[in-house]
């Protein structure tokens, strides 16, 4: 193959994947601007109460966002992969990967702490504090 096809059949293979997944790599960005494609630190740390926070969002009633980056996506992701759920990429945006780790959490947590959290891969004001280590 020349090198001017080569480069035709390169460009054919990302465009096609840029259709299929979003991006050459398969993940679709959201948002606007940098934030659309960052992967945000977890830096999770504990209060003397036992509280867990990762520092980007302190409540514990607002909802993660599955269409947009927020600060409570972040910390919920964050939270969910220092407890050894898998979010896959913190980049502040509760999509699948996000809600099935939070599903398995919830699943979890009914069954140590003998409680009825709603298995939804929904982060609302029944699952933060248990998130947060709050209680059980």
């Amino acid at each position: 193959m020349s090198f001017s096809a080569t480069r035709r059949y390169a460009a054919l293979l990302l465009a096609s994947a840029a259709l299929v997944g979003g991006t050459a790599t398969g993940a679709v960005a959201a948002g606007t601007g940098a934030d659309a494609l960052a992967a945000y630190p977890c830096d999770v740390t504990m209060s003397s109460s036992g509280r867990l926070s990762a520092g980007y969002y302190n409540g514990t009633t607002v909802e993660p966002s599955s269409s947009q980056v927020t600060a409570a996506g972040k910390e919920a992701q964050c939270l969910l992969k220092y407890q050894g759920y898998n979010p896959g990429t913190v980049d502040g945006i509760f999509g699948s990967n996000s809600k099935s780790a939070a599903r398995l959490f919830q699943s979890t947590v009914n069954g140590a702490c003998r409680v009825n959290l709603a298995v939804d891969g929904r982060i609302g004001e029944q699952s933060w504090p248990y998130l947060r280590r709050l209680y059980c």
